[in-house]
């Protein structure tokens, strides 16, 4: 979704400046992991999937709505083409990927939820051998299979808790992760055109519109009416989980690069685990940190090879 710029590397860079790009590209890890734990504390309030994507994008629409004004303002404008490619890429990589994320949450817990997220780059692996027939190397395949094996050891352990349940949130989330990976393999000639800021703001902004749209055409407007609650989470969700983790992604990926600043961002699956701990009273076994060290382990092995 964002690029560094050539050549950028954590050993060329001054200490200092690599020191407070990790520390901004693990805050905004932590905080985009964040966004399952309020999910899960926004659905304590009987409200679904449908009406929390639409409070998240109705708070973070603004800011996103402004960057992409002022990119316009500032910048070319696109060609016909690239603006369709935009509306698919907000359509599918933000729109579809958090919807599928938050009706799988309805289902299962919070870490499991991240873990299957994680593996998304996974999946661009996956998707580029079959479709673009990339060869994939032994580094690879003992990559996938570390991950994948993590994922079924915490996947089973979930199993316990109900077992139907689990396999629907599980395929939603999949479904998620599945969806973002091709958003992620379309948006990479998109990004050296356009930037990544400018396809940030225009992408978040389709998405939003779809989601609030996708509320009214199902939902009555009555349903805006909510516990007070509801709003603060939902500002929280909007602000702190969504605009902020993208923008700090995107200034970590300036001054550390891509790489890195991916590496710093496993922190995710493991911050969950332990927010989903103290916020929601999910245990933590030692099924899970096992099944969270072979993802963690399996997803730095692939960023080596990048």
């Amino acid at each position: 979704m964002t690029q560094s710029a050539p050549g950028t590397s954590a050993v060329s860079i001054p200490r200092a400046t690599l020191v407070g790009g990790l520390a901004i590209a693990i805050a905004g890890a932590v905080l985009f992991s964040t966004k399952a734990v309020v999910a899960k504390l926004l659905y304590r309030y009987h409200i679904d999937a449908v009406t929390l994507i639409a409070f998240r994008m109705l708070f973070s629409l603004p800011v996103f709505a402004g960057v992409a004004i002022w990119k316009m303002r500032t910048q070319a404008p696109l060609s016909s083409a690239d603006r369709w490619r935009i509306v698919g890429l907000g359509l599918i990589g933000y729109y579809l990927s958090s919807y599928l994320d938050f009706l799988g949450l309805q289902y299962i817990s919070v870490g499991l939820e991240r873990l299957i997220l994680f593996l998304t780059p996974t999946f661009v692996l996956a998707i580029t051998a079959i479709f673009l027939k990339r060869r994939i190397t032994a580094v690879e395949w003992a990559a996938l299979g570390l991950s994948y094996c993590g994922i079924v050891l915490v996947f089973v352990h979930d199993l316990a808790g109900g077992a139907g349940s689990t396999v629907i949130g599980s395929l939603f989330v999949l479904a998620s992760a599945i969806s973002y990976a091709i958003y992620l393999l379309g948006s990479g000639e998109m990004v050296k055109r356009v930037g990544s800021l400018r396809l940030v703001a225009y992408a978040m902004c389709v998405s939003s519109v779809a989601g609030i749209a996708q509320f009214f055409l199902l939902r009555p407007a009555s349903l805006l009416v909510q516990p007070l609650q509801v709003y603060g989470l939902s500002l929280v969700n909007g602000v702190f989980c969504t605009i902020f983790p993208v923008f700090m992604t995107m200034i970590a990926v300036g001054r550390i690069g891509a790489a890195t600043a991916s590496q710093a961002g496993m922190i995710g699956p493991v911050s969950t685990l332990f927010l989903g701990a103290l916020l929601l009273g999910e245990p933590v076994t030692a099924v899970q940190l096992a099944g969270t060290g072979l993802v963690l382990a399996g997803i730095y092995m692939l960023s080596l090879k990048k």
